[in-house]
């Protein structure tokens, strides 16, 4: 078994403060930090994702700008590339992420599979090319990006492990409820460690 650990959208605009900040948003970036201090060699890979949206256009429809975010398919202006939004939390220690793949460039994007490296290489390829059978996933949103990168990893042929204690959500119905339908679609909620 080889298993590639995805750590979603850990940026300080989707942690407390931030344009879109989640509760708990920087509470698991130092848990993910400790995680991976305590389990990086376990995974063959580690990729981190970033919303890295443009600044001159509404990313498809994804900023809301002619009217209020209806915090469903439209939302205010966030994690614009290049700003101090899309960085990672300061508590979130990148140097054990292999891999950074960057999502939204003029587009909604809520999984990580819609994402790309600098390089160009898609999450697709990366699992393929490193044998990759299970995907552990931590991060933020649990009720929107991780849901839909959960999704995706099952869609892909992957065994899914969501660490319940390494994800925060918008609101706890929604991530209560996306926990339940990645149960039934397949995934299994662990805690971490």
């Amino acid at each position: 078994m080889s298993k590639a650990l995805f750590i979603i959208d850990v940026q300080n605009d989707f942690t407390e403060g931030g344009a879109l900040g989640v509760d708990g948003g920087a509470a698991v970036a130092a848990a993910i930090t400790e995680h991976l201090r305590a389990h990086a060699d376990d995974y063959a890979i580690v990729l981190a994702s970033r919303d890295w949206h443009d600044a001159d256009n509404d990313n498809g429809g994804h900023f809301a700008t002619d009217a209020d975010p209806d915090f469903v398919t439209t939302w205010p202006a966030h994690c614009v590339a290049g700003t101090a939004g899309a960085d990672y939390h300061a508590a979130f220690d990148t140097s054990r992420v292999d891999y950074h793949i960057r999502k939204g460039q003029g587009v909604p994007a809520y999984s990580i599979f819609e994402g790309r490296t600098d390089a160009g290489s898609t999450v697709h390829n990366l699992l393929d090319e490193h044998g990759i059978d299970t995907v552990e996933i931590a991060g933020i949103a649990t009720d929107y990006c991780v849901r839909a990168s959960a999704l995706d990893a099952l869609a892909h042929g992957q065994r899914v492990r969501v660490l319940t204690s390494l994800v925060a959500g918008v609101a706890p119905e929604s991530s209560q409820a996306a926990l339940a339908e990645l149960a039934h679609a397949g995934a299994e909620l662990i805690a971490s460690d």
